[in-house]
């Protein structure tokens, strides 16, 4: 049965397997012996598509509901010594997921050694079913009503450049001033415009034609180094290069609204010992890195 969750999941058989750690030709042979063992057609298969009959789709809506039923049972039944353990299967942002989440990572994964964890970078929005994941971190806003959402914490953002594109004549002194020099934009967030605030209170919005548009933080820092333009960026990105001095903190008293960093996952009827526990980790852990406002607490529903 969870066989065959996984594939309606996956789309497919091949994905399904490759999910599991296992072969196609085990995960068929499990989906056959649940046919025979209901007496029904769960799946119509071709060479190009799969379909679930209309007793498949019943049995899919029962089976993940008979699953959650089962974990929690299971969980109930260990009470306090439900110990994290299987593959944990997280999506997190190019940037966060190279540098500042290794670290928590690797704390969640040395106090629970029964579990393994698929690491996979991807700086869009995830979808839980095609991509396989129990959850996701992710930077911006999200509006997806099928997913739960929890606020880790706020990400500053701030204006730089490389000292080779300012020069030696006068650095601008207001947020208007920004306009004549040329841009880098993080199409992720900002295009052709971005607004930035004053820490009164006023804001100014910049009308943009960026040099470089790039969805990578990385690529934009490095093109920033070089010269090529002003941008705005994570301020944990280039703290080392403004501390240095390879970059500039333009109008300290302007910044871009912070982006909210959100651990998501789906909703469900039960949560998993793994992934309530990567959730404690990762709160801690940015507790004392990025200024986290804390939204609801995984676990208290626990």
């Amino acid at each position: 049965m969870q066989t065959f969750v996984r594939i309606v999941e996956a789309g497919s058989l091949s994905a399904a397997a490759l999910q599991m750690g296992a072969t196609q030709p085990t995960v068929s042979r499990r989906l056959q012996a649940l046919e025979r063992s209901l007496g029904i057609k769960l799946l119509q298969r071709s060479t190009h598509a799969m379909q679930l009959t209309e007793d498949g789709s019943r049995c899919f809506d029962r089976a993940k509901e008979l699953l959650g039923r089962w974990d929690a049972f299971k969980a109930d039944l260990r009470g306090s010594h439900d110990v994290p353990e299987g593959t944990l299967r997280i999506m997190a942002p190019h940037a966060f997921g190279q540098q500042q989440l290794i670290t928590p990572l690797a704390e969640y994964l040395r106090r629970y050694p029964r579990v393994a964890v698929e690491w996979l970078l991807h700086d869009g929005t995830p979808n839980f079913i095609a991509d396989g994941i129990d959850c996701a971190i992710h930077v911006g806003a999200v509006d997806d009503p099928a997913v739960v959402s929890v606020k880790l914490a706020e990400i500053p953002r701030i204006v730089v450049a490389a000292p080779s594109l300012l020069g030696d004549g006068p650095r601008p002194t207001h947020a208007e001033g920004l306009a004549t020099l040329p841009w880098l934009a993080l199409r992720t967030f900002y295009r052709n415009e971005i607004t930035l605030q004053h820490c009164s209170g006023a804001q100014h919005r910049l009308a943009l034609q960026p040099r470089i548009s790039t969805d990578s933080l990385f690529a934009m820092r490095n093109a920033a180094l070089m010269g090529l333009g002003v941008c705005v960026a994570s301020a944990w990105a280039v703290a080392d290069d403004v501390a240095n001095g390879t970059l500039v903190h333009l109008l300290p008293e302007w910044h871009a609204a912070p982006l909210p960093m959100v651990l998501l996952y789906p909703y469900a009827q039960f949560y998993p010992a793994k992934l309530r526990r990567f959730a404690e980790v990762l709160r801690a852990a940015l507790h004392h890195g990025l200024e986290p406002a804390w939204a609801h607490d995984l676990t208290s529903s626990q």
